[in-house]
Parts: structure tokens; C-alpha cells; sequence
């Protein structure tokens, strides 16, 4: 994607990505998890604000750095990374409230025809039925494969 987006950190098993937020707010340390789930080949998407305390990711914490969409640019830019590295897999989203969802959304709407001619992008809708993605309606949960 050509957005502006911040440079990240990974080692090689492109699963765990961290980054900084600059911003009003000060610099925020970010970090973008990839996780199999208990179907083989699809890994959850986790992204929020790194908890140092913890070691985790705080995906509740709003941090209104006023750089949301390069944020956002930045996590896309990972999913690339993470493919180049597996890319036979499948990637599940969604956002940790409903509003962070609609955020996704909104975000793969903007980037529509650039994320289409790379990715296979499925929804979630609200009948919990998996369909290709619409531009304009609401899911959700986001599926993305890789095209061959």
C-alpha cells in the first residue's frame, strides 16, 4: 500500500511486529500479533498498544495520537510481511469493539481496489454467513487470503 505508515520491527518468523506512534500524545509503542487459531492455517490478527508491564497487547486502551490511518497503514503493511512468510495462510480480524471493527472496515473500503488486486477479502456479516466483501456493508469479522 502507498500510505504513509511507520517503520516496524519483526524477527523472522514475521508473527510479532512492534512499532511507535508519534503523535500528541507522545510516542506510543504498538504491536501487531499473528496467532494460529484452533483451525490449522488461520491466524488471528491481534494489534494494540504494547503493555509493557504485562508484555501484552492492550487492544482497549485509545490512544487518539491523532495518526490513526497511518497506524492502520502500518498493521496493512505487516499483513504483506506476514504473508511473504506464510503465504498459504489465512488471516482473521476483528476489532475488540464493535466501533474498532467498523474502523477495519472502513479502512479496507478506502483501500478497496489496492487490497483486491493482492487479497481475497471475506466478510462476517451479521448472520454469521462468510460472503466476498461488500463495499458498504457491515461484518463482523474479516477473513483475507492471499491470491495464488
Amino acid at each position: 500500500m502507498h500510505l504513509p505508515k511507520y517503520l516496524y520491527k519483526s524477527d523472522d518468523s514475521k508473527m510479532v511486529f512492534q512499532f511507535e506512534s508519534v503523535g500528541p500524545k507522545g510516542t506510543v509503542k504498538k504491536m501487531v500479533q499473528y496467532s494460529e487459531t484452533s483451525v490449522r492455517g488461520i491466524f488471528n490478527l491481534a494489534f494494540g498498544d504494547f503493555d509493557e508491564e504485562k508484555e501484552t497487547i492492550n487492544d482497549l486502551r485509545v490512544t487518539n495520537n491523532g495518526d490513526s490511518q497511518k497506524v492502520l497503514a502500518t498493521v496493512a503493511s505487516t499483513v504483506y510481511a506476514f504473508f511473504e512468510r506464510y503465504p498459504d495462510a489465512h488471516v482473521f480480524a476483528t476489532g475488540s469493539t464493535n466501533s474498532r471493527t467498523r474502523l477495519y472496515r472502513m479502512g479496507i473500503s478506502i483501500n478497496y481496489l489496492e487490497i483486491r488486486s493482492d487479497f481475497n477479502i471475506f466478510g462476517l456479516d451479521m448472520n454469521g454467513i462468510w460472503e466476498d466483501f461488500v463495499l458498504g456493508k457491515d461484518y463482523q469479522a474479516f477473513l483475507i487470503k492471499k491470491l495464488s
